[in-house]
């Protein structure tokens, strides 16, 4: 039952042979995950200190900005395009950078089958499954080019008229 996609012979079971595991994190240092950096600014939770904070001229710190990104969106009936372009435009407005033209992919496997031969439906659609793996193997080849120097985004400099 299913698994061809994942796990064939002679398949070590990674989406792309070769990859290596991120190494730490990439994050600036001193920058955490997400939120407020500084939560004593608003001593917690305090939504009357936030809410001068923001009018005082909140910088909108994006803490991923510069990353770069890919995603992939399938599924059965309707909606991979616009889940697909929503998921980009939101991690673009966050400032992350497309990984190319590759790196978007959205699809639909077993069109209008039964969701219990969904796994035998992916196995047999080798397409997208290359699809998949060259929206990986752009991301890959971006972030390399991004560390060693070679990658800079058009426009990046620029001042954003709209910080929010």
């Amino acid at each position: 039952m299913g698994g061809g996609a994942r796990h064939s012979a002679g398949d070590t079971g990674q989406l792309v042979p070769g990859a290596r595991p991120a190494q730490g994190h990439d994050r600036s240092p001193g920058v955490r995950r997400r939120g407020n950096p500084d939560p004593s600014s608003t001593h917690g939770k305090d939504a009357a200190e936030a809410k001068a904070l923001e009018l005082a001229g909140w910088p909108y710190p994006r803490h991923l900005a510069g990353r770069q990104f890919a995603v992939v969106v399938h599924g059965d009936t309707v909606g991979a395009e616009s889940l697909r372009r929503a998921l980009a435009d939101w991690a673009s407005d966050m400032h992350l950078m497309l990984a190319g033209s590759k790196s978007e992919v959205d699809g639909y496997i077993g069109y209008f089958e039964p969701y219990a031969t969904a796994h035998e439906a992916l196995d047999r659609d080798v397409a997208f499954q290359a699809e998949v793996r060259n929206a990986a193997l752009a991301l890959m080849e971006a972030v390399e080019a991004k560390r060693a120097g070679r990658l800079v985004e058009p426009g990046s400099r620029l001042k954003d008229p709209r910080p929010k």
